[in-house]
């Protein structure tokens, strides 16, 4: 249930530990997070395949954590931030960036972090893509920002999210 009053740990959250509050680019702030969250885990050895059963489940249990919490995040302050910002969808709220960041850096081919080399360049293009399909808001995301609350904040960027992915799937397979 969505509250139309937002609390501190509300706007910490939904700003995304305060860096939606950093300017310019708020949403590219927004989804550094989890690009740094997926960076480490590769660093540490979990892969999204290749590496073993237990590496890539916690990939994915970590990304898909990040996800559902964030997107939880969107959906209980939702109304509150409308309400606090003065705006519908305001820029300072990034846990939506922070959520959709995440599907798109899911289930990665394993050539896509092989070597140091190809885990940098894959982050890098998850990010990037994920940032242009945010901004563009390419059908069907366009029509999203229309629901009320936190789904009109969320809904576009976990769609942005999914086409940042096949992006993401189709880049990495041609270039490894």
């Amino acid at each position: 249930m969505a509250s139309a009053s937002l609390s501190r740990a509300g706007k910490m959250l939904l700003t995304t530990f305060g860096l939606g509050l950093m300017r310019p680019a708020s949403g590219t702030w927004g989804s550094m997070p989890t690009v740094a969250i997926a960076g480490a885990m590769l660093l540490l050895g979990a892969r999204p395949c290749g590496a073993g059963l237990w590496p890539s489940v916690i990939y994915h249990a970590v990304l898909l954590a990040v996800l559902v919490f964030f997107s939880w995040v969107c959906i209980a302050y939702g109304d509150g931030a409308e309400v606090h910002f003065g705006k519908k969808d305001p820029g300072s709220v990034v846990a939506d960036e922070t959520a959709g960041q995440a599907i798109a850096l899911l289930a990665l081919p394993a050539a896509a972090t092989g070597t140091l080399w190809h885990m940098g360049i894959t982050l890098a293009i998850a990010f990037v893509m994920f940032r242009i399909t945010d901004i563009l808001k390419l059908w069907p995301a366009n029509g999203l920002q229309k629901y009320p609350g936190g789904w009109g904040i969320l809904l576009d960027d976990l769609v942005a999210g999914v086409q940042a992915l096949v992006v993401v799937q189709v880049v990495t397979r041609v270039l490894w």
